[in-house]
């Protein structure tokens, strides 16, 4: 693209130059100056784009190395977190741990039904944010959003009357911003739940 409009300016230029040179031998001097001051424009240009491509790859590479270490260091600190409390998780492909410590006999959950929750919810350092005995039971319509995603993923492998822990990487729970009051910026959050019903 840029190839073919150099030759049509270079094309144009001497046509012109050719009606010139004939009128008037002063306007040539000033005429030379015009491919000079093209070519150097065109020149800075590609040499501007080439290194903001250059930066561009260089900056997502960069936020891709560190986005991998900083997952790297919270699952190293979640797998410490587990091994601490000898807790035998699952983990799913999301990241997502779990362990159902008590089988319940009833429905089992799955997308469209209303999960009635009674539940805890804290940090790895143990601190309890919420919980039911301050806010009451947590209601969400499973498959619709508005809670983490972590933990409508982890719902949906419960049956009514279960009992679990729930370990909720950042990036499935709040991330980088937390919840705007008292879950922090890429928390990581441990779920105590039981799913008392299903509407």
């Amino acid at each position: 693209m840029l190839n073919r409009t150099i030759i049509t300016f270079i094309n144009c230029y001497f046509a012109y130059l050719n009606k010139v040179m004939l009128r008037n031998i002063n306007h040539i001097k000033s005429l030379l100056l015009i491919p000079a001051l093209f070519f150097l424009t065109v020149s800075c240009n590609e040499e501007t784009e080439k290194k903001e491509k250059i930066n561009t790859k260089a900056v997502k590479e960069t936020l891709v190395k560190v986005n991998k270490k900083l997952v790297e260091t919270e699952d190293d600190r979640i797998d410490n977190y587990v091994r601490r409390h000898n807790w035998k998780m699952n983990e799913t492909g999301t990241g997502l741990r779990y362990l159902i410590y008590k089988h319940g006999n009833g429905e089992k959950a799955k997308k469209d039904k209303i999960a009635v929750l009674n539940f805890k919810v804290g940090l790895l350092t143990g601190d309890i944010l919420y919980s039911s005995d301050t806010k009451g039971y947590k209601e969400f319509k499973i498959g619709q959003g508005g809670v983490e995603s972590g933990l409508e993923e982890g719902i949906l492998l419960l049956s009514v009357g279960d009992r679990a822990k729930f370990i909720i990487p950042s990036h499935l729970a709040f991330g980088l911003v937390g919840d705007g009051d008292k879950i922090p910026a890429k928390a990581t959050l441990v779920y105590d739940v039981e799913l008392i019903e299903l509407k």
